[in-house]
């Protein structure tokens, strides 16, 4: 049927030279496949509101409607020239070929697009990286599988001699599959997202941009250098969280004050102190109440807690430095001391010997026991 309609469009054009008739379908084709592409990308950009699908569509359409003309066209002019066979079957392999190229080209940009405007519109909670290249892999093992097979090559051979020299490049990039398996562990548990602050067991701190194939990359704040720490290792730590299950957190300020002071006006004076610098400071949850605790009688102080609601964990630094300058300077106005440690020392020259304070008046004592 398709050769027949072929024949009757060359036969209307029989009255040109061939050279004109093949050159005027295929400036027809590519005409066809830009007017298509136009319409059809304008069509996705008006409905893009209704989801990623429309967006991810209209980008991997770019350039592949001319393609897929001037393919149709070769498919016309192959089939009506009247070419002796094996070119025409080999032509048509070819052109199927170009087509199924174009497909993997498409559903490699429609892949990664989705994925990707998926992200955006989950607020960057899910990794992309990863997802991409394992789905580009696949589509790219389809794809050729799909070549080989048109191209005559069996296709069960192929994957039985793959399947033999797998063990041993398993082997070889044990560290590399161990990574990437980790980083899809990571996903799946969606206990680390890009954009949660972490802090690893190892040290490390830092907000999660990505996970990757091989690495999790972590930028540092506030000094935003980037740390590539391997998917294995990563999962195989301990770390902590800081934005999960929620953002907001209370930061930690211990205090000490004097034994000698009024512990109900030490409490008033901090409450007000940290309130007034959540309203004041970008950051601070004024929702929530402060709260302090008493915790212990140290050697020279009684030192209390300070919890202080804060929006996210990088906010903690700016409010725990202002909060710090204010608690001083109002315990000196309020007449509040923070002590520092005292220790005292005592000389003995031997077990029942005179003692020497340091902080009396009494003469020094030397190793032997006499005065100096």
């Amino acid at each position: 049927m398709r050769h027949d309609y072929a024949q009757q469009v060359w036969t209307t054009l029989s009255g040109l030279p061939e050279w004109v008739r093949i050159a005027g379908i295929l400036a027809l084709a590519g005409l066809g496949g830009w007017g298509a592409e136009k319409v059809l990308v304008r069509g996705l950009r008006r409905r893009r509101d209704r989801g990623a699908a429309p967006e991810a569509i209209g980008k991997a359409l770019r350039g592949l409607p001319g393609i897929w003309f001037l393919t149709g066209a070769g498919y016309v002019i192959v089939a009506t020239m009247g070419l002796v066979e094996p070119w025409p079957s080999r032509a048509r392999t070819g052109l199927v070929i170009v087509l199924i190229v174009t497909l993997v080209v498409f559903s490699l940009r429609f892949a990664s697009t989705a994925i990707r405007a998926a992200t955006r519109r989950a607020g960057s909670r899910i990794p992309s990286t990863i997802i991409t290249n394992v789905v580009r892999l696949l589509v790219l093992i389809l794809g050729g599988g799909i070549i080989l097979q048109n191209l005559g090559v069996n296709i069960s051979t192929l994957v039985a001699t793959v399947g033999i020299t797998g063990l041993a490049v398993a082997l070889a990039l044990q560290d590399t599959l161990g990574n990437l398996f980790a980083g899809i562990q990571i996903i799946m548990s969606r206990q680390i997202n890009p954009g949660d602050f972490v802090h690893l067991a190892t040290g490390e701190e830092g907000r999660v941009t990505d996970v990757q194939v091989r690495n999790t990359t972590i930028q540092t704040y506030p000094e935003r250098n980037r740390i590539l720490v391997p998917n294995a290792i990563m999962a195989a730590t301990i770390v902590t969280n800081y934005s999960l299950p929620e953002e907001k957190l209370l930061i930690r300020l211990p205090v000490g004050v004097a034994y000698d002071s009024d512990l109900e006006k030490v409490e008033r004076v901090t409450l007000d102190v940290a309130c007034e610098v959540l309203r004041d400071i970008e950051g601070g949850l004024t929702d929530e109440m402060p709260v302090l605790r008493y915790r212990a009688f140290s050697d020279f102080s009684i030192d209390f807690l300070l919890r202080v609601p804060i929006r996210q964990f990088t906010d903690q630094f700016e409010i725990r430095h202002v909060l710090i300058k204010r608690i001083h300077e109002r315990f000196a106005t309020e007449g509040i001391e923070i002590p520092f440690p005292i220790r005292t020392v005592v000389f003995r020259d031997r077990p029942g010997g005179p003692v020497a304070d340091l902080r009396s008046d009494s003469p020094a004592v030397d190793d032997r026991g006499g005065p100096e």
